[in-house]
């Protein structure tokens, strides 16, 4: 799915990386591990493309480019909740139709904030609203920048139990975070810094 070989990368004149090489294959998790500013956020803009100034390859084996959730939520707050689902979905031309969306909601549990603008929400709020697109959206690699921060319990067990369902389906997930993973599944790691 991914194979990535002799990566470095400089940032403000200080380097992040270098000479990175892994791979990712279907139905396998990957963490990104590492002190705050060691590389972690860029390693995984590299990775999706958001970011060119590196040296090394990284080479995808995938139809479309893989979902990716950044550090911040990334969705928009002027866009109400049930606006932001239909853009999101339309980023990635996903037709919606009521039954999805009212089970996304569900899920999320995000009913009857179907109409409150995203910059009215809280935090947590914002990011199950970011999340939505691993609902709504099929595609075979997640590429999640600290996924699990800012997320209540209860949000915790829905994430990891989707990350789960994604992983037993063949998919693959790479991610960034601080904290364990509590997905109960092989994990590889990638340390920086």
């Amino acid at each position: 799915m991914l194979r990535v070989k002799e990566l470095s990368c400089t940032r403000d004149q200080r380097p992040l990386f270098s000479s990175l090489s892994f791979s990712v294959a279907s139905g396998e998790l990957l963490q990104v591990v590492g002190a705050n500013g060691s590389g972690k956020s860029t390693l995984l803009r590299c990775l999706v493309g958001l970011y060119t100034g590196y040296e090394g390859d990284v080479d995808w084996q995938l139809n479309e480019a893989p979902l990716y959730l950044g550090h911040k939520a990334g969705v928009k707050s002027s866009l109400s909740v049930l606006e932001n689902l239909q853009w999101l979905a339309g980023l990635r031309n996903v037709s919606l139709d009521s039954e999805l969306l009212g089970e996304t909601l569900s899920k999320l549990r995000l009913e009857g904030y179907e109409d409150v603008p995203c910059g009215r929400l809280s935090e947590g709020q914002r990011k199950r609203v970011a999340l939505s697109q691993f609902l709504l959206c099929p595609n075979a690699c997640w590429v999640m920048d600290e996924p699990l921060s800012a997320i209540d319990d209860r949000g915790l067990e829905f994430l990891t139990a989707r990350m789960s369902e994604h992983l037993d389906d063949g998919g693959s997930i790479i991610l960034s975070s601080h904290q364990s993973v509590p997905v109960d599944r092989p994990l590889s790691t990638v340390s920086l810094g």
